[in-house]
């Protein structure tokens, strides 16, 4: 008879930190190597196209039914499947929900979690928390460029945004150039805790970073410094209301990593700025999926390299002006172009990012014997 039992293992936020979901280093050589995979075409993401971000359920400004969830900031779910190739081999789906309320009950804007499949049978693997592998790879990804485009000798670093997602960058600009010593911060006002908290933060976690302000506009925040890193809440719809970074505040051969919204002025992004994106077929997506003449698809994604996507379209830029991510890594494009130039690097987030590094902590897991078996079944009782 076939053994048909299965049984999966379950892991806490705790178990996720004791299984090493907090190594920045390691995560971004996770995720470097994903991007060569994707780069090579082993892996499938959602959609026909297999590059779609995921599927989202989004609710009525004005619901029909009392019940029903109202719009509001951050009001989703949504799910986002994947299948990763290579030392990976592995198929999985992180879920969430999203209410930006839920910081008035003391909880995270979203709540996330990782469904990691076997390949073949599409039997449960793990069920993991998620919450803190999703902030690590989402600060890995730009660790990436910033490994492969910031200064050598990188000494200042700037945070517009001081939230969660800029903590995680912020480890992986230490993990990958840490002769950072200067660190500038923007919040949304001088008085913002969440700047303060973020100082604070960093004197504990990163004492070698010596130098740091806390700063009135975004134009202090970029000047002078090597790497940026943007990532504010700022609502979406109209683009003239995203952060904005003038050309002659940025330090040539600097690094602008953008994985929320942001905006530049057209001429610099056409004509001189160096734009990359992570995975150039997932904007393609984007746009395939969000753009209109009545609604540019830069309204709903905020990222930059949406919005080259649309200039591309208008034929005011050149496909080639966009350079994807892992042709650099696997040497098919030159990690810089010119001398000094300024490297706009767009982070979109993908399922596959959740795969791989789910995979290494998953299997780190079973290595140390952390989390709590779960059966699924014995015999199943239909098949």
């Amino acid at each position: 008879m076939p053994d048909t039992r299965i049984d999966f293992i379950y892991l806490s936020e705790e178990d996720m930190i004791k299984a090493g979901v907090t190594d920045m280093k390691a995560c971004v050589e996770a995720i470097e190597e994903m991007f060569r995979l994707m780069k090579v075409g082993d892996y499938r993401m959602a959609g026909a196209n297999g590059n779609s971000h995921g599927a989202m359920v989004n609710f009525p400004a004005e619901p029909a039914f009392p019940n029903m969830p109202k719009d509001g900031p951050d009001r989703r779910f949504m799910a986002m499947p994947a299948y990763l190739g290579g030392k990976f081999d592995m198929a999985g789906m992180k879920w969430y929900g999203s209410n930006v309320e839920n910081r008035k009950k003391g909880l995270p804007r979203s709540i996330l979690m990782l469904m990691l499949n076997d390949k073949d049978t599409g039997a449960p693997l793990a069920l993991m928390s998620a919450n803190i592998l999703s902030a690590y790879r989402t600060g890995a990804v730009p660790g990436v460029g910033f490994k492969y485009f910031a200064p050598e000798n990188a000494a200042a670093c700037g945070i517009i945004g001081p939230g969660v997602m800029s903590k995680t960058a912020f480890d992986a600009v230490m993990a990958t150039r840490p002769g950072i010593v200067s660190l500038k911060i923007k919040g949304s006002s001088p008085e913002s805790p969440s700047a303060a908290g973020f100082a604070a933060w960093v004197r504990e976690k990163h004492p070698t970073v010596t130098d740091i302000e806390i700063v009135d506009t975004i134009e202090q925040a970029v000047r002078g410094c090597d790497i940026v890193e943007l990532a504010t809440s700022s609502p979406t719809g109209d683009p003239s209301s995203y952060p904005y970074i003038a050309e002659e505040w940025i330090k040539p051969g600097a690094i602008i990593a953008c994985p929320a919204s942001a905006r530049f002025d057209d001429d610099f992004l056409i004509n001189r700025a160096r734009s990359v994106a992570d995975n150039i077929m997932l904007y393609e997506a984007w746009f395939e999926e969000y753009h209109s003449e009545d609604c540019p698809a830069y309204n709903t994604i905020p990222i930059p390299a949406v919005h080259v996507m649309e200039l591309i379209a208008a034929g005011k830029m050149q496909k080639e002006q966009l350079d994807d991510l892992g042709d650099v890594l696997i040497g098919k494009a030159p990690v810089h172009r010119k001398k000094d130039e300024v490297t706009i690097y767009s982070v979109g987030g993908m399922p596959t990012e959740d795969v791989a590094w789910g995979t290494i902590v998953y299997r780190k897991a079973l290595e140390l014997g952390i989390g709590v078996k779960l059966n699924l079944w014995d015999v199943p009782y239909l098949r």
